[in-house]
């Protein structure tokens, strides 16, 4: 059996370098480990993991299609962009993406069971899992495991292995397609920009936001301009930060404390930074003082994603203080009409909204956690 499913990879993958160089490509940059506890196939983000008794009587067609859509859920980090969602829903989320791209194909068929929902396949996944809220939608296969090492000391340079190596492929198999050898499927060019795209790094963006200096003051809203903050104030005037942490499964642990972390260091080096923070799905909870980290509880949420009820608050409270506003976010959600008059800085995770969506605000990517 051994031999005969080497044969059969062997041969996938010379088809595919043949017929889809991108993918053949793709493909190189994967270890595939015959594993019979899987039902058929499945990724941590790092290995492909085949059932070769529960593959052998698929065509050839759906055995390249079933490997196709393994690498795919690997190249696009959908292991790692999970984040805090659950984790059903967001394997059907990526299910629809990743089978859209491979029903565009030609020569490749999906095995049976394959989830599809055209009207959804164009969408980041983010957006998908986002609006299968509340729906009930058969996945015949499981196929997302947990990335290896999440919980262990080295999981964060685990994950950043992961993501380069992941980079890397995508960089050269997009090469192949740049020298003329093949085309990409609908889809999939917008998704290689979600992964690939290069960004500052959010730290210091982040500082950047919150420590302006005082000729930085133009980037500011023009009513604070005429209480003289634009000159040397900044080191009497206080400078409030409204944080909002979405809390509707974007945001995994990880993330949430190393971005609580770089603002309790903010908070720590400059004293006029009062920082509150609240978590938001569809309703604010909160805001907490940053400087009293221990009376903080645990983010709660789970529900749809409205961006409307921070916004409010904030208008609810605002007063002569200067204030600036963050929200960590994968950006869908409900936006308010209107902008608001302070600034505003959008710390999207990774796959999240592409910046020209975003109706206001300055957009920093969140990579690396």
């Amino acid at each position: 059996m051994a031999a005969d499913f080497d044969t059969r990879l062997s041969a996938s993958r010379v088809r595919l370098r043949a017929r889809l160089p991108f993918f053949g490509a793709l493909l190189l940059f994967a270890r595939v480990v015959p594993d019979e506890s899987v039902a058929l196939a499945a990724t941590d983000g790092r290995d492909l993991y085949v059932n070769p008794t529960g593959t052998a009587a698929l065509t050839s067609a759906e055995f390249d299609g079933l490997l196709l859509h393994e690498v795919l859920h690997a190249a696009l980090l959908h292991v790692d962009r999970r984040g805090a969602r659950e984790p059903l829903r967001w394997n059907v989320a990526a299910d629809i993406v990743v089978n859209g791209m491979i029903a565009s194909l030609p020569a490749i068929a999906l095995p049976a069971g394959g989830v599809r929902e055209a009207s959804l396949e164009a969408l980041p996944v983010e957006e998908v899992y986002e609006r299968l809220e509340g729906r009930v939608i058969a996945l015949a296969l499981r196929d997302l495991r947990d990335a290896p090492g999440t919980e262990t000391p080295d999981g964060e340079a685990l994950r950043a292995h992961r993501e380069a190596h992941w980079r890397e492929a995508l960089a050269h198999a997009e090469c192949m397609t740049g020298l003329g050898m093949g085309t990409l499927p609908a889809g999939l060019l917008r998704a290689l920009r979600e992964v690939t795209a290069p960004e500052i790094d959010w730290r210091v963006a982040l500082w950047r936001f919150l420590t302006r200096t005082p000729d930085d003051f133009a980037g500011f809203d023009r009513r604070f301009i005429h209480r003289g903050l634009y000159l040397d104030a900044l080191d009497t005037e206080s400078l409030r930060v409204d944080v909002a942490l979405d809390t509707s499964g974007s945001i995994s642990a990880r993330q949430l404390d190393a971005f609580v972390g770089e603002l309790r260091g903010i908070v720590a080096s400059y004293p006029h930074v009062d920082a509150r923070l609240s978590y938001c799905d569809a309703a604010l909870d909160g805001p907490y003082a940053l400087t009293d980290v221990e009376r903080i509880p645990a983010p709660r949420g789970g529900g749809g994603t409205s961006f409307i009820p921070f916004f409010d608050h904030a208008a609810r409270t605002r007063d002569d203080t200067m204030r600036v506003l963050v929200y960590l976010t994968d950006g869908y959600g409900t936006f308010p009409a209107d902008a608001p008059p302070e600034p505003v800085l959008w710390v999207v995770t990774a796959g999240g909204l592409a910046r020209e969506q975003f109706p206001f605000g300055e957009v920093t990517r969140l990579r690396g956690v």
